[in-house]
């Protein structure tokens, strides 16, 4: 019984949607080949930087408005997909454990591979935040741009590679999620979040359970796949591709947050301001990411 997901189908049944457009078909599903995801990421970043280019002689637009409807649209839709994953999974969870909850093929239902779809499209939508940033003449920060784009590339591969395990860095995601945009649509209208710096160390700390999860599923997949003498609880289910490209992303992403908390909070700095090169292009000291939007 899941109350939330049943008074939505109740306004908006599954069943009178393409099947393609409510499950994962490759080669149907909208941003589902090569083809498309690829040459979309790419559109990203010829976009951002001929936009940076284009404004670079011209003044800054405030945007606040669209920024704002923006910013909530991601945040309270963070909001409700969060809830209807947790929604699926803690039921199956406390029947069956956490292992199984991590590891167990059962744990790909339609409902979750839908939510997973509807968080990869997030995705796609979270590349706006680059645009507007271009607009504002903002700096366009690596950590930014290879983190919004990589996220929807990892978020791809991991709709393909069926990993079980990811509802975890997902819900996580998109829990932080659920402040982060709130925090910049609040300071779009001028008010002034105490907790900003906290909001960093939750990302950091968002990567580094991430990192504890998937590499655990990892780990049991070889050894129960291909090293049965090391100690395992069991195989975990997803492709190795899907599982070895997470492993790394999810590093890197631990690594570059570490760097940007350190360089904004811990660095001295001259003068009055502190957390001037920001990975979101504003000198509010939050690092603008996702993960497996992790994420």
């Amino acid at each position: 019984m899941a109350p939330l997901a049943d008074f939505i189908l109740s306004y908006v049944p599954l069943p009178s949607i393409p099947y393609y457009l409510t499950q994962y078909v490759p080669g149907k599903t909208p941003m589902s080949t090569p083809q498309e995801v690829f040459p979309t990421l790419v559109a990203y970043l010829v976009i951002i930087f001929t936009t940076q280019w284009f404004m670079k002689d011209k003044s800054a637009l405030k945007l606040q408005i669209p920024f704002q409807i923006h910013n909530v649209f991601l945040s309270s839709g963070s909001l409700l997909l969060v809830s209807l994953i947790l929604e699926e999974v803690i039921p199956m969870v406390w029947k069956n454990g956490v292992f199984w909850g991590m590891c167990s093929t059962d744990m790909w239902t339609s409902h979750l591979e839908f939510y997973y779809m509807i968080n990869y499209y997030f995705k796609y939508i979270e590349l706006i935040d680059t645009v507007f940033l271009a607009l504002k003449k903002k700096p366009l920060a690596f950590l930014h741009v290879f983190h919004h784009s990589a996220t929807a590339l990892l978020c791809y591969t991991q709709l393909n590679g069926r990993t079980s395990v990811q509802w975890i860095p997902i819900s996580i995601n998109l829990a932080v999620h659920v402040l982060m945009y709130y925090y910049y649509y609040a300071t779009a209208g001028g008010a002034r979040i105490w907790w900003k710096k906290h909001l960093t160390t939750m990302q950091i700390v968002q990567f580094v359970i991430d990192l504890f999860v998937v590499y655990f599923a990892t780990y049991n997949y070889y050894s129960a796949s291909y090293y049965t003498y090391l100690p395992h609880l069991g195989n975990c289910a997803g492709t190795e591709s899907a599982a070895v490209f997470g492993c790394v992303l999810l590093s890197s992403y631990l690594g570059l947050f570490i760097n940007f908390y350190i360089q904004t909070y811990k660095k001295p700095v001259k003068g009055k301001g502190k957390g001037k090169a920001l990975a979101n292009g504003k000198t509010n000291g939050v690092a603008n990411g996702n993960g497996l939007k992790t994420e």
